[in-house]
């Protein structure tokens, strides 16, 4: 490359001296006389002179390139030579690795080979001490395996029967006593107060003059409180207060709020009490969705419909054996959580199913069948997980533990409802037969609306004039004692009472 370089630096050199050499001679013949001629000769000599110099000087500097090309040639190819030389050595060294590993290739197969061959006679030798055995013995080889067994087992059987039962009740000791730490620590962990449920209320009053006016004019207005909601109001219990007496926590708390609301207003009177009950009856609505809504808050449980939350909200209002039915599957949900994550199952699923497992008492009153059956078309209905309803439908043994989870919404169940005073099962009874009470009246057509009052003594029953007369309405009382006398068990006597009450509306226009 460098030799190129110079060689077009001499070439341009050489190109320069003919270009001023023409320029010479156009000077010569341009002058060619007088004085121009003389400057014009000097001129052409100094030309010369400097054209000479030039070209002494281009000829050493072509000189000195060519001498350095062929020194830097002399030193790559000593470079390329001794790339060379290392080059045959690693190629070499190659050849000489790659004869060592055929000599070791060759080695291991050799050695296989001599494997083969001791293996072979090793077989040999074991067949013929195996056919010495044989003869010596007087039995097949396979008549000694069995006769051998045979003398182990025997003396063995009782060995390992002693073993096998000693397992069997250390495996039963360490899962009984692994059940209950689980158990134990559910429980220790789960901490909730239970407060049963009682068939009255206290309704407290800022002033003990306003008895008078709840209790009306004749008793009016505490009649038509005692109609519309069908809870017994004891005005004469306690100073300052009245008792609100009925077996149904909905009534009670329908009563409750409506006497909130007459004393607010001010005006209390029958229009006005059937007013404030009905409004009462919108608000409960609302405080059961309010309920609801806490429950599957306080759980963890986020993904119900709002119609789910409604009938969970309405378990705040019922009771079984004494026990609030929502705080009982609250309280459910929480233990089978816990005893689910430390078994390792499904910890979500398992507490969701436990939340709704009795989410059939919402309407069991309503709905023909058992609260497990009413519960699972629920569930059904709204598009819960199958999972779920599999985990909740076995509580009470009316199906098949399909899922591990539904043994563990069994055993919470029954961890909530054993504890110490959750339940009482007289409560349940009494609140059983009033509602039996209850239903024997409703079985009679014309019938719209039957309250049990007085702890079951009285029958109040409400009935469609149109439907029922006079006449017939004192055949009804007679017909609805005598079936009370037929089919129920009572202690005392059972008062019916049937009421016919006939409106008339019309409107001015």
């Amino acid at each position: 490359m460098i030799l190129e370089n110079n060689l077009f630096f001499l070439t341009g050199l050489i190109v320069i001296s003919a270009i001023i050499g023409f320029f010479i001679n156009r000077l010569i013949s341009i002058y060619s006389t007088g004085k121009a001629e003389q400057t014009a000769k000097k001129k052409i000599e100094e030309a010369q002179t400097n054209a000479q110099d030039l070209v002494l000087r281009a000829k050493e500097k072509a000189v000195q390139i060519l001498e350095e090309a062929k020194e830097e040639e002399k030193v790559k190819k000593s470079q390329l030579d001794k790339m060379e030389e290392r080059i045959l050595k690693k190629e070499d060294q190659l050849e000489e690795g790659t004869r060592e590993v055929e000599k070791q290739k060759m080695k291991v197969v050799q050695d296989v080979e001599k494997l083969k061959l001791a293996k072979q006679q090793i077989e040999e030798m074991k067949g013929r001490v195996a056919e010495e055995l044989e003869k010596a013995a007087g039995m097949k080889r396979e008549e000694a395996r069995e006769k051998l067994m045979k003398e182990i087992r025997e003396a063995s059987r009782e060995d390992l029967a002693i073993l096998s039962q000693k397992l069997e009740k250390e495996r039963k000791e360490e899962i009984e006593k692994r059940s209950l730490e689980i158990i134990t620590s559910s429980i220790q962990r789960y901490a909730r107060s239970n407060i049963s449920e009682m068939t009255t209320s206290v309704y407290h009053l800022p002033d003990e003059d306003l008895k008078g006016k709840i209790i009306g004019r004749e008793g009016r207005n505490i009649r038509t409180i005692e109609r519309m909601t069908g809870v017994e109001l004891i005005v004469d219990e306690a100073p300052d207060s009245v008792v609100l007496s009925s077996y149904d926590p909905m009534r009670r708390e329908i009563a409750r709020i409506a006497l909130d609301k007459l004393l607010k207003d001010g005006r209390i009177q029958p229009a006005k009490i059937e007013e404030k009950v009905e409004e009462a009856k919108q608000e409960l609505a609302k405080k059961m969705q309010e309920k609801g809504e806490e429950a599957a808050l306080e759980v963890g449980v986020y993904d119900l419909p709002k119609e789910i939350i409604q009938l969970l909200g309405r378990l705040y209002f019922r009771t079984s054996y004494g026990q609030n039915v929502l705080n009982h599957s609250i309280e459910m949900a929480h233990i089978a959580r816990m005893i689910s994550s430390e078994l390792g199952l499904n910890a979500e699923m398992t507490k969701k199913a436990a939340l709704l497992h009795d989410i059939g008492k919402a309407i069991d009153h309503e709905v023909e069948g058992t609260h497990v059956e009413i519960g699972r078309k629920i569930l059904k209905k709204y598009n819960i997980d199958e999972q779920v309803i599999r985990a909740m439908e076995s509580h009470h043994d009316d199906y098949p533990y399909s899922v591990p989870e539904a043994f563990v919404v069994a055993a919470a169940d029954a961890l909530s409802a054993a504890r110490p005073g959750a339940r009482r099962e007289t409560v349940e009874n009494f609140i059983k037969r009033l509602e039996e009470l209850e239903q024997v009246a409703k079985s009679f057509n014309g019938v719209r609306d039957v309250y049990a009052i007085s702890a079951g003594r009285e029958l109040r029953v409400f009935v469609i004039p149109e439907k029922i007369d006079d006449f017939g309405a004192l055949t009804l009382a007679r017909d609805i004692a005598k079936k009370i006398e037929s089919e129920l068990k009572y202690p005392g006597e059972i008062k019916v009472n049937v009421i016919r009450e006939m409106r008339a509306v019309e409107y001015a226009k």
